[in-house]
């Protein structure tokens, strides 16, 4: 597998070999969520699909495929891309690939598509190319990643009601993309781990260290982006390929300016990583760059949100003196927007209207004026393309749009006189760019960092340890505290070698399944590097977490409850080792009571035997006996109180949300009784 984001030139190279299900063929493509994918035409045309297509195709409904002929999937002609493209910095990828032939074929097939495709090719020496294993991360595979609203709320896609969403507190597009992959791969190294916790209890405890480092990151733009647009070069020199060239060089040089400040920042921290991160952009090169674009981009040249604004800073942006002819058509620009302002002051004073010039990219400039009413029918017959929006009224005339027409040929000369000058001003700086990849890693991993540290300011989050037990001391579940805006009930867990099979009993809305998340999204906001929201807790890592939730059957893949229950419980069984977190709320409810009591004592055998730990929800009362039988399995319920009414009746359940040992005493696990209702007649009216 090769994969690249044309907004962030980092190619992605993996090989691997995977099961026949192609389980983590696709976990990665859910983690990357591509928008397209490219395959061997052999593999997906003449009505002969392979299995592997077909697995893609199911799973990625929304994304668009595209066949590439086989002989572009050669491993000669990826190799001699990377040693082309890839920077000096990431030479050393070449000894990781040299062998590995199916990832070199797959790059060749990428690049060759994205060359012929987007029309522009990438300056030599210019990419960060990087061969990615699976090792240091735990795998999440893509049903628990949906059972457990780690990116995408299930009743409503829509909202924020997510571990994502409650951690988001970036400021940065690249820390948003960072928090997404580390919450589909946590890691499973300690001392990294670590050290990200060490940062983020820096930050805690530095309050001027936090809000001087989020003062500047809110300042940065995509730097990924940034940096992917100026090493490509199109291979036509369009207007719109020099309008995006030196936007992106006003957008550099106001990134490297930050740089001076984010040092500034980072010199008085203590912890390793941020020392380290320090070192990283203590880098010459930063003002190399900036001192040459500073020999050619005015001083006062800033990176501005309006298009009118951002138009005005590309026009001004190259120095005066350094092509006369640019200096002309400059002037020639000023002064027909001057004629243009001119006229609409001249027009408003004639017809006694409170006009005001206004700009949109689409329109050019145009009049708007703000009156009450319904005077459209009586605005002189001068000004054309009339609308509306509440008050405002917007038009232009004639002479306007002529004047347009002159601005906007202006306007094509400056651009393309001030884009040679650019691509000489790149051509030169090309062989010290490649700091911004460090800059950008840096920017994206301290926003991450920052967000962890944030949330931690509105609820009461604590460091968590990693031991060989899971131990959390009233924790709760951190998306239900978002939702309902208050400390949802806390409750202890505590899982070892010794006790590491919980079955969990209690009737229908006494708090299971939340349960079950979130001891699984604790497990990955500390494997990720975030405090958790508990009292204490520990953990052991867990290289590997599933998930058995839900009872639903699937029309389109033509499976029933019962045959969905029985692949997904067959994938843990298959998968699952000493180190994985599994989560199974309901197994057998797809089929018979007494089959179901049978699959499920098998599975639980099964799991029991081996050291995951593992947390069962079940209505199944029979399987609470297995604690007699093995002595590593523990039986919790969720208490319920039964509350009488007026006449001493038992009328109703109370739920308590705590978390008790044993096994529930309730046999009726929906409605507990109903309550006697009078049957009244009433006589219908003639």
């Amino acid at each position: 597998m090769a994969s690249l984001d044309l907004k962030n030139p980092d190619v992605v190279l993996s090989q691997f070999s995977d099961s026949s299900i192609y389980v983590k063929v696709i976990t990665k493509l859910q983690i990357l969520a591509p928008l397209e994918i490219l395959m061997p035409n052999t593999a997906c045309e003449n009505g002969k699909t392979t299995e592997l297509f077909r697995l893609i195709s199911e799973n990625f409904k929304d994304v668009s495929f595209t066949t590439v002929q086989r002989r572009y999937f050669n491993e000669t002609k990826g190799l001699e891309y990377i040693e082309q493209l890839c920077a000096p910095e990431f030479s050393t990828v070449l000894m990781e690939i040299k062998s590995k032939y199916y990832c070199l074929a797959a790059v060749a097939a990428l690049l060759k598509y994205v060359e012929f495709i987007q029309n522009s090719v990438y300056a030599p020496k210019s990419m960060k190319i990087r061969f990615h294993g699976s090792e240091q991360t735990a795998m999440i595979d893509s049903a628990s990643a949906q059972n457990l609203e780690l990116l995408v709320n299930n009743r409503d896609s829509r909202n924020n009601h997510t571990l994502f969403g409650v951690l988001n507190n970036t400021k940065t597009p690249g820390g948003s993309r960072r928090l997404r992959s580390n919450i589909l791969e946590p890691l499973i190294d300690l001392e990294t781990i670590n050290t990200r916790l060490d940062c983020v209890q820096e930050f805690l405890e530095d309050e001027e260290l936090f809000f001087s480092l989020q003062s500047v990151l809110s300042r940065f733009l995509d730097t990924e982006q940034l940096l992917s647009n100026l090493i490509q070069i199109p291979k036509q020199e369009t207007e719109k390929a020099a309008d995006t060239k030196i936007t992106y060089l006003i957008s550099l040089k106001h990134t490297l300016e930050l740089v001076d400040p984010l040092k500034a920042v980072l010199q008085k921290c203590k912890t390793p990583l941020l020392q380290a991160y320090y070192s990283s952009i203590d880098d010459p090169r930063f003002n190399i760059i900036l001192e040459k674009i500073k020999t050619v981009i005015n001083d006062d040249t800033r990176y501005t949100r309006g298009c009118l604004n951002m138009r005005t800073q590309k026009c001004y942006a190259v120095k005066p003196n350094i092509n006369e002819f640019l200096d002309i058509a400059r002037r020639t620009y000023a002064e027909i927007v001057d004629d243009i302002s001119g006229m609409i002051s001249k027009v408003s004073e004639k017809y006694s209207l409170p006009l005001r010039t206004s700009f949109s990219n689409s329109r050019g400039f145009f009049i708007q004026m703000n009156m009450e009413g319904n005077v459209q029918q009586t605005l002189p017959t001068d000004f054309i393309k009339v609308t509306r929006v509440k008050n405002t009224y917007s038009f232009t005339s004639v002479d306007l749009i002529k004047m347009n027409e002159r601005c906007q040929e202006s306007l094509k000369e400056i651009y393309h006189m001030s884009y040679v000058i650019v691509c000489k001003l790149l051509s030169e700086i090309y062989e010290h760019i490649h700091c911004l990849y460090k800059l950008s890693d840096t920017v994206s991993m301290l926003d991450m960092l920052l967000s962890f540290a944030n949330i931690c300011t509105f609820s009461e989050y604590v460091r968590p340890e990693f031991t060989d037990t899971t131990a959390i001391k009233q924790g709760w579940h951190p998306i239900l505290e978002k939702i309902a805006r208050g400390k949802p009930v806390s409750n202890d867990t505590f899982i070892s070698e010794g006790n590491n099979f919980i079955i969990l009993t209690g009737p229908n809305m006494s708090g299971k399944s939340t349960y079950l998340k979130q001891i699984a999204l604790c497990q990955i906001m500390a494997q990720i590097g975030s405090f958790v929201p508990a009292e204490y807790s520990s953990f052991r890592i867990a290289e590997q977490i599933f998930t058995r939730i839900g009872m639903d059957d699937d029309i389109e893949t033509n499976a029933s409850t019962f045959m969905k229950e029985m692949k997904e419980i067959t994938y843990i069984i298959q998968n699952a080792n000493e180190k994985s977190l599994i989560i199974i709320d309901e197994l057998g409810r797809g089929t018979s009571a007494e089959e179901g009591i049978g699959i499920c004592y098998a599975v639980c055998e099964h799991l029991i035997r081996s050291k995951a730990f593992t947390l069962f929800a079940t209505h199944f009362l029979e399987l609470c006996h297995l604690g007699t039988l093995y002595p590593n399995v523990q039986n919790f319920h969720f208490e319920v109180k039964h509350v009488g009414d007026k006449t001493g009746n038992e009328d109703s359940i109370s739920y308590t949300y705590l978390l008790l040992r044993g096994h529930t005493q309730e046999k009726n696990y929906g409605m507990c009784q109903m309550r006697e209702v009078p049957l009244i007649l009433v006589e219908p009216l003639p």
